[in-house]
């Protein structure tokens, strides 16, 4: 299994909203969780990734507060997983989508894992 299924299965037990690996074409969710690889590497047969989870709200107060949701759940208790040995948020920030005013949060995770 990839990084991006461990993270998203523990995600959705614990969260309000559905933990999506892509965007449906159709029968979009109000508020929902995106997970996107954007980096890795690996030495030693240890991995290193980036993730960045988007957190979509029906209002930016919405995706806000998913996003501190998500920080929480990923930085006291993703940890828990046996395939992660650390997990370090680089940074969150407003992310709103500007063509389809769809408003978001972005959080970026470097996550340690086998």
């Amino acid at each position: 299994m990839i990084i991006e299924e461990y993270v998203r299965n523990f995600l959705n037990e614990r969260m309000s909203a559905p933990v999506l690996l892509q965007i449906p074409k159709k029968d979009i969710p109000s508020s929902f969780y995106l997970i996107e690889k954007t980096g890795g590497l690996m030495t030693n047969h240890i991995k290193r990734s980036t993730l960045t989870i988007q957190s979509y709200g029906e209002s930016l107060y919405d995706a806000s507060v998913l996003n501190e949701k998500l920080k929480f759940a990923m930085e006291y208790h993703a940890i828990e997983l046996s395939e992660i040995v650390s997990i370090e948020l680089d940074g969150d920030y407003n992310f709103t989508d500007t063509t389809s005013k769809k408003y978001r949060y972005q959080a970026v995770f470097d996550i340690v894992h086998y």
